[in-house]
């Protein structure tokens, strides 16, 4: 998996953290490009975040596909991040179908357990050859 993302995604900048049989954990370190005015980390980078860890989350179950691609994403910002500390985001699978996936991730500041945004994101799984 790392091989794959360093390859068709050089510019990416997340870690996969842990996984077990019912999530994965995708880490961002986050640097002051991230940050927006007030000490936060900015939408986008959390949007990112979540973005990443569904598509890990479905290529972990149907193979490295580059071309499975994102149709909608959702995110709800539950409260500020800590400006200093990477960003976690969680992801499970609520469906896996021949043609859609849909995902669930709740982001969290490291070392914080209470979460600081919530994402729901569909992907289009593009068909086998």
């Amino acid at each position: 998996m790392e091989a794959f993302f360093f390859r068709e995604f050089p510019q990416a900048n997340f870690i996969v953290e842990s996984f077990d049989e019912d999530s994965i954990t995708i880490r961002r370190k986050v640097d002051a490009t991230d940050l927006r005015p007030g000490g936060t980390v900015s939408g986008p980078t959390m949007m990112g975040l979540a973005d990443c860890a569904i598509y890990v989350a479905i290529l972990r179950e149907i193979g490295l596909v580059a071309l499975a691609v994102t149709t909608s994403l959702n995110i709800n910002f539950l409260r500020k991040p800590v400006a200093n500390k990477d960003i976690l985001g969680v992801c499970r699978l609520l469906k896996l179908g021949k043609s859609l996936a849909i995902g669930e991730v709740t982001i969290y500041s490291e070392g914080d357990d209470k979460p600081i945004a919530h994402s729901v994101g569909t992907y289009s799984i593009p068909p086998k050859k």
